[in-house]
């Protein structure tokens, strides 16, 4: 894989970030309600983020391959749509285990939980029809991660709208400054490791279409049986 030259320093950064993150949290004063539990909220939320920006980053790929076929841009999509999967993997485990002491029970139908899980089925889907859907999937997968960005407004909004015993998106404006720098720190370090995880996929993407491209570059040239 040829992965661009800035990807070892965005590594290092990220790696620092991860060996950092945790003294902070851990330096961090207690919530006087939750105690210990609420530090889950300096990984909840950054995986949050890092979901929904991922979930972005697959619809512009994908708007790019639907109205301009670019092969690129589906490149960039089916990356960020896996790891679209990955943080709200993280989002929607750590979430109830911070939610079972906050509301005494894993999971709640609250509007925000049912619209963070309907993304998250999404791009699971996106997944599935990208690799069992056959001829058009690719169409097919773009028009799904149109349709699951749409979902992000929603969910981000959703306890300004309706009545929610989910936190709303105030109580990070309300972080004092002991909770607010390692909080901003876990933000900070989350982002720089999903683009040198966006890196590392696209080149595994890249890759693989220069394998494909040097498969029928044999067969035209009467290589292969």
């Amino acid at each position: 894989m040829k992965l661009r030259p800035w990807f070892l320093v965005v590594v290092a950064l990220a790696a620092l970030g991860l060996l950092a993150a945790p003294q902070l949290i851990l330096s961090a004063p207690r919530e006087t309600t939750m105690g210990l539990v609420q530090k889950i909220f300096y990984y909840h939320v950054p995986s949050a983020w890092i979901c929904f920006l991922s979930a972005f980053v697959c619809a512009a790929g994908s708007a790019m391959y639907l109205f301009k076929s670019s092969e690129a841009g589906d490149r960039l999509a089916v990356s960020a749509a896996e790891l679209t999967v990955l943080f709200g993997s993280c989002m929607l485990v750590t979430g109830p285990l911070w939610g079972r002491k906050a509301w005494g029970v894993y999971w709640v139908w609250d509007v925000r939980l049912t619209t963070a899980l309907l993304l998250f089925i999404i791009f699971i889907a996106y997944l599935f029809a990208r690799r069992y859907g056959g001829p058009g999937s690719r169409k097919l997968c773009a028009g799904l991660a149109l349709f699951g960005a749409a979902d992000v407004p929603l969910i981000y909004f959703s306890v300004s709208i309706w009545r929610t015993i989910h936190p709303k998106t105030t109580v990070v404006s309300s972080l004092g400054r002991g909770m607010g720098i390692p909080f901003a720190f876990s933000m900070l370090t989350f982002t720089i490791l999903y683009i040198a995880l966006l890196e590392m996929r696209m080149a595994l993407e890249r890759a693989r279409a220069r394998v494909d491209e040097l498969h029928i570059e044999a067969e035209d040239a009467g290589l292969e049986n």
